[in-house]
């Protein structure tokens, strides 16, 4: 009988286990498929589904916002980026209205709107009144339909005393207020209180000494108001010119990149957002 040599034999079994091998391979890829097939048809048409629900609830539902100035500072911060909730306020009319859990503006609510000035634009302040409220300051004391309201939000960075600004609308308008708020202190103050008329918010910022709003700008429509912050999901420090940079700039990405751990606030991620009643 010939004996093979060592090598040979080394070689055939090396041949029979890889056959063995592809075998068992070939059987559990057999398996998997009979097993998976039906997921792997239908995998692409869920994730479809899936992924068209998703898009519609952050477009309708839910939309992510970035604050881009400081002018809701000592409530929301430059850079706070921040889901705002967009089913929250009843549309005007509509069986929708009743179905769903809307509700109307209120005093005090923090409101994501459209700038009454230029609409591709979204600006965040505060409802100080709703239709029917007369509204004035007295050294920047806010008087809300004949009372003096106690607002601990609001932030006074400036010491010295604005006739137009922290006394609105006692004085004349001053260069920079537009005409849409020209229009407003001519047609609705009453005995020294501005009037909101239906249909209208008026709004001002929580850093009240530098703030654009009602005072400069007049009335928010309400069919420009689009939601309310709910909780601030990042909080970055970084500069107006970066957040308000319509394409995303080299040196903001380069910033992010590179201080990411740094300029964070750690402190706000995750912090709920709250409007607060007033009275």
């Amino acid at each position: 009988m010939r004996i093979k040599p060592r090598r040979a034999i080394t070689e055939t079994a090396g041949k029979t286990a890889r056959a063995d091998n592809a075998g068992g391979l070939r059987r559990i890829l057999e398996r998997y498929r009979a097993l998976t097939g039906g997921l792997r048809r239908s995998f692409l048409p869920e994730w479809t589904v899936n992924l068209v629900v998703l898009l519609f609830a952050t477009t309708s539902l839910v939309q992510a916002f970035v604050i881009p100035s400081a002018s809701m500072e000592g409530t929301l911060l430059t850079g706070d980026h921040v889901l705002v909730d967009k089913m929250i306020f009843a549309p005007s009319g509509g069986v929708s209205s009743h179905l769903l859990p809307y509700r109307e503006v209120r005093r005090g609510d923090i409101i994501v709107f459209r700038y009454p000035i230029d609409l591709k634009k979204d600006l965040v302040k505060r409802a100080i009144g709703v239709p029917g409220d007369r509204i004035h300051l007295v050294n920047k004391q806010l008087i809300l339909n004949g009372h003096a309201v106690n607002e601990p939000y609001v932030q006074h960075i400036f010491p010295d005393i604005d006739p137009y600004r922290d006394s609105f609308p006692a004085s004349a308008p001053e260069p920079g207020v537009m005409p849409p708020a020209i229009a407003m202190l001519a047609g609705n103050v009453v005995n020294g209180d501005v009037v909101v008329p239906p249909g209208c918010i008026f709004a001002m910022g929580d850093n009240r000494d530098d703030s654009s709003d009602s005072r400069y700008w007049g009335f928010v429509p309400r069919q420009n108001i689009e939601g309310t912050p709910l909780v601030i999901y990042w909080s970055f420090d970084a500069p107006t010119a970066d957040l308000t940079n319509g394409n995303i700039g080299a040196d903001h990405v380069v910033d992010v990149l590179t201080h990411f751990f740094t300029k964070t606030r750690w402190s706000r991620t995750l912090k709920l957002v709250h409007g607060y009643p007033l009275q």
